[in-house]
């Protein structure tokens, strides 16, 4: 199920439809704006063209998703087939390592705010490495309160400005050395990108274990639980970020049921601007099929 990604730019992939190019000119024009309109504390970058302290890429596990059933394609292909004109991608990865598994488009999608997640990894990756700190004074407050307001509540002036203070080409590096293409000013991810760095987030490949759990407590009941949250088991720990703008609707998490953890990501798109009624619902069967398949209770 692994789709092979090029070397190009993640827009040298089959193009995103007309509607992610508007969102992508509104995104680029808006965080202009606003960045213009915070004060940001300057930090000393290095000139390198990695960026400071990017971790070498790392080759990823190639096995299949741990015991997936029949069922999980089968499900998944009669949800897709009624989803109508909704553009929809899917993302499956057992975190005990291997391939991702995709459903539906696995072209690129406007990550939205899920996105987040990336920059928080990059601001405590340069943390780790001495090059920021967390009680470094950010806009009004220190950035220590700036991830938890950007992760848990969705801040955008917060991501506006922990985009700055890790700077954007670094950024763009970061994410490079996690086996994911990115540029921010594009905001361009598939499911398949954003299951990758979840998956390598929860098995503590990308951050040390005190802030691997500071960030995943973040993910953990926010402000917004109607998506991925209410699609899941009572028994299930759900750690996730949504995403959301115009005809975008995305949530990307992390599910842990008796031990076991796997990264679901599931990004949709409206054919027009609307409601979000059934973009919401068909979120929630994705997770309720995927927690059938992966985590069957009895027995």
């Amino acid at each position: 199920m692994m789709q092979d990604r090029p070397g190009g730019h993640a827009i040298a992939r089959r193009g995103p439809s007309t509607r992610v190019r508007r969102r992508r000119t509104l995104w680029g024009a808006t965080a202009l704006m606003l960045a213009t309109a915070v004060i940001l504390v300057p930090l000393v970058r290095s000139s390198g063209d990695d960026g400071p302290g990017v971790p070498e890429p790392i080759a990823v596990p190639t096995a299949p998703v741990a015991a997936a059933p029949p069922s999980l394609d089968r499900d998944m292909a009669a949800i897709l087939d009624e989803a109508g004109g909704y553009r929809v991608g899917v993302a499956l990865a057992d975190v005990s390592g291997g391939t991702t598994r995709t459903f539906g488009d696995r072209d690129p999608f406007f990550a939205a705010s899920t996105a987040k997640i990336i920059t928080a990894a990059a601001y405590y990756h340069r943390v780790e490495t001495g090059e920021a700190r967390l009680d470094e004074p950010l806009g009004d407050y220190d950035a220590a309160f700036q991830l938890q307001a950007m992760v848990n509540t969705s801040s955008n002036d917060a991501w506006l400005l922990l985009m700055d203070a890790v700077g954007h080409s670094e950024l763009t590096a970061y994410a490079s050395s996690l086996g994911v293409e990115y540029d921010p000013e594009e905001n361009l991810l598939t499911a398949e990108d954003m299951a990758l760095v979840l998956r390598r987030l929860s098995a503590g490949e990308l951050l040390d274990e005190e802030h691997t759990t500071e960030l995943l407590g973040y993910m953990q009941d926010t402000n917004e639980e109607d998506l991925i949250p209410a699609g899941s088991r009572a028994d299930v720990l759900v750690q996730h970020k949504y995403g959301q703008v115009a005809g975008e609707l995305h949530d990307a998490a992390l599910l842990t049921y008796r031990g076991s953890t796997i990264a679901l990501v599931v990004y949709t798109e409206a054919p027009e601007d609307g409601g979000t009624t059934e973009q919401t619902e068909l979120i929630r069967e994705v997770t309720r099929a995927a927690e059938a398949a992966l985590f069957p209770t009895g027995g």
